[in-house]
C-alpha cells in the first residue's frame, strides 16, 4: 500500500523501507497478515490501531526481533530478512525504555557503540553530542536510570537509539507510561528532533491524537492488516472504511437500509439521498462535531436533518458532548456550548456523511 499523490507529499515519495506481503503467525493467530507497505524517506510514519492489531509485531519484524513467516523487507532495496538486528541500520526505543538499571546513563547510551568496538575517545565525543541532541545536561551522565524521571529515562532511551546513527528509528509506544503533561511536551520534542535530523521514523501508537499531531503519514491497522494509508488530515476527513471513521475521532456509526431503487438510504427514521447505493446493508458515519443544532423552523439545504431528545450532556472542558435519542438511535453531538433545549433538530452537511458497505 502506497501513499496517494498529493502536493504535500511530493517530498515523501522515495521509500528507503519497503515491506512486501509480510506475514507473521503465532500458532493459530495471524498477527500480521500479508502487509505490503512503503515507508517514505525522512518522514515520520505512525502505525496506528487498537491493541492487538499487529502494529508492534510489525515493528519488531522490521527491527529483526521476529522473522516473518512469509514476505520480505527491503532497506534501500537491500533485502534484510535474514540480517542480524544490529546490522540492519535500525534502532528501537521500547515502551518500557529497557535501560540497564545497574549502568550509568553514560554506559546505557554508549552500549551500542561498545558492542561495535568503537574507540573510547569517539564514544566520549558521541555520547556528549547525543546528550545535547536530546537536550539533557551532561551532569546526568553519572546518574543511574532509577534516579531519573520517566521523561528523562525516555530521553536516555532515545539517545541510546540515536547514537548508533541508524537509518531508520523505530519507536514502540514510547510515551504511554508518562503522565499527560510530560507526554504532551515529549511529543513536541520528539517531532522537533526528528525534523532536525531528518531520520526516517516509524512510530507505534494506539493514541489517535498522538498519530494525527505528530505524523507526516498515518498507517491504520486492524486485525493484522493495513486498512488505510495517508496524510493525517486525509485519514481523518476521508476515512476509507467504517472502521477507520469510527476509530479516528468521535463518530456516529449507524446502521442504514438501502431503498429498493438503490437511490437512497434510510437511517434513524430519515431518508438520505444516495444515488448508486450498494444493494446490501450499509453503515452511515458522521463525526460528532459535524452535527449542528438548528432552530425548529429553520430550513437548510444540502444537509440531512435529524430530530430527537437530548438525554445527557457531559462537559469536557473545550466542549460539551451530548447524547441525543433519535428514533431509538443514540447520536453524539459535540458543541462548544451546551444545547439548552430538551428537543433538538440537528443538521449534518451531506458531504460530511459517509456511507460504507457492511462486510
Amino acid at each position: 500500500m502506497t501513499l496517494e499523490h498529493s502536493p504535500i507529499t511530493t517530498q515523501l515519495q522515495t521509500s528507503p523501507l519497503r515491506l512486501e506481503n509480510v506475514t507473521k503467525c503465532f500458532g493459530a493467530v495471524v498477527a500480521v497478515d500479508s502487509v505490503s507497505l512503503d515507508i517514505p524517506r525522512g518522514a515520520f510514519t505512525t502505525l496506528l490501531g487498537p491493541s492487538g492489531c499487529g502494529k508492534t509485531t510489525l515493528l519488531r519484524i522490521i527491527a529483526g526481533f521476529y522473522e516473518p513467516d512469509e514476505g520480505h523487507i527491503f532497506l534501500d532495496d537491500k533485502c534484510i530478512d535474514q540480517m542480524p538486528t544490529h546490522l540492519r541500520g535500525t534502532a528501537m526505543v521500547f515502551q518500557d525504555y529497557a535501560l540497564w538499571p545497574h549502568m550509568t546513563v553514560f554506559d546505557n547510551i554508549a552500549y551500542g557503540l561498545r558492542m561495535n568496538k568503537t574507540p573510547q575517545d569517539e564514544i566520549d565525543q558521541r555520547v556528549h553530542a547525543t546528550m545535547q541532541l536530546v537536550e539533557m545536561p551532561a551532569d546526568f551522565l553519572k546518574r543511574r536510570p532509577t534516579e531519573l524521571s520517566g521523561g528523562q529515562q525516555q530521553r536516555v532511551a532515545l539517545a541510546r537509539a540515536l547514537i548508533v546513527r541508524p537509518r531508520v528509528l523505530l519507536l514502540d509506544e514510547p510515551l504511554s507510561n508518562l503522565d499527560a503533561k510530560v507526554r504532551q511536551r515529549l511529543r513536541l520534542e520528539i517531532r522537533s528532533l526528528q525534523r532536525r535530523i531528518g531520520i526516517t521514523t516509524i512510530y507505534v501508537t494506539h493514541d489517535q491524537e498522538e498519530a494525527l499531531s505528530m505524523s507526516d503519514v498515518v498507517v491504520v491497522m486492524n486485525q493484522g492488516r493495513v486498512v488505510q494509508v495517508g496524510l493525517p488530515e486525509e485519514i481523518y476527513r476521508r476515512p476509507g472504511t467504517a472502521f477507520v471513521a469510527e476509530f479516528l475521532g468521535v463518530s456516529n456509526v449507524l446502521r442504514g437500509v438501502v431503498s429498493q431503487d438503490g437511490k437512497s438510504v434510510g437511517v434513524a427514521g430519515v431518508t438520505i439521498p444516495c444515488p448508486g447505493a450498494p444493494d446490501s446493508a450499509v453503515t452511515v458515519v458522521f463525526k460528532a462535531d459535524e452535527a449542528e443544532p438548528i432552530a425548529p423552523d429553520a430550513r437548510v439545504s444540502d444537509a440531512v436533518v435529524f430530530e430527537g431528545d437530548v438525554l445527557e450532556a457531559f462537559f469536557f472542558g473545550a466542549m460539551y458532548r451530548h447524547f441525543v435519542n433519535v428514533n431509538e438511535n443514540t447520536i453524539l453531538v459535540d458543541r462548544p456550548t451546551r444545547i439548552g433545549t430538551k428537543r433538538v433538530r440537528l443538521a449534518i452537511p451531506r458531504d460530511k456523511i459517509q456511507v460504507f458497505t457492511e462486510k
